[in-house]
């Protein structure tokens, strides 16, 4: 896609085998609840785990006012099995001048390890490179997530560096911050190996 194409995502449907993402809104609280139902989920977010639907709602409304500001766009993960909320994930920290993203995401307990990450991350990144024309999407883990390190990794991504210091954690640490990312060079190769991936499931 040219660079000269304007570079402004809006909130957007995808859906695949297993998953389905729809913009999140308030509608969806009762399944953060529900889903997110798990102190270990919370562990390296930046939030504490909602406990009633005022908490959840408010969660929503946070993830939404960085919407309305244009650095985000929120989905709910919609299990297709089920018809249940899964998750959340979506595109953080969007750059229109230099047509860059990162992605964030989290899913409840039952749905981890079913090839829902690997068909929602296949999704937002065949969007982003195919149809928005992303330069790079980014995601970045806490060093101390070997679960989702692994995780990224076996994605396909580049881990590209460690930023020292880069936030406090909730308990009051400070947190190393692993970059991983792809580029719309590393697009064709990445969506192959994805597509293996997502076909033994």
């Amino acid at each position: 896609m040219s660079d000269k194409t304007i570079f402004d995502p809006q909130p957007f449907e995808l859906t695949g085998t297993i998953a389905r993402l729809v913009p999140l809104g308030f509608e969806h609280a009762a399944g953060v609840l529900e889903a997110g139902n798990d102190d270990a989920i919370w562990t390296y977010l930046g939030n504490d785990r909602p406990r009633n639907r005022f908490e959840a709602e408010q969660w929503i409304a946070n993830r939404l006012k960085d919407q309305s500001s244009g650095s985000r766009l929120v989905c709910a993960v919609m299990s297709m099995s089920d018809g249940r909320f899964a998750g959340s994930s979506g595109y953080s920290h969007i750059n229109r001048q230099h047509r860059t993203l990162d992605i964030a995401t989290w899913y409840g307990t039952r749905y981890q390890r079913t090839g829902m990450n690997t068909e929602c991350k296949y999704m937002l990144l065949k969007y982003a490179f195919e149809t928005l024309g992303a330069h790079r999407v980014g995601l970045t883990v806490d060093i101390q997530n070997i679960k989702s390190r692994k995780a990224v990794e076996r994605l396909g991504a580049i881990q590209e560096g460690i930023i020292r210091k880069e936030r406090i954690r909730k308990d009051g640490s400070h947190r190393d911050t692993v970059l991983f990312g792809f580029v719309d060079d590393d697009w064709p190769e990445v969506k192959a190996h994805l597509e293996r991936l997502i076909a033994k499931y």
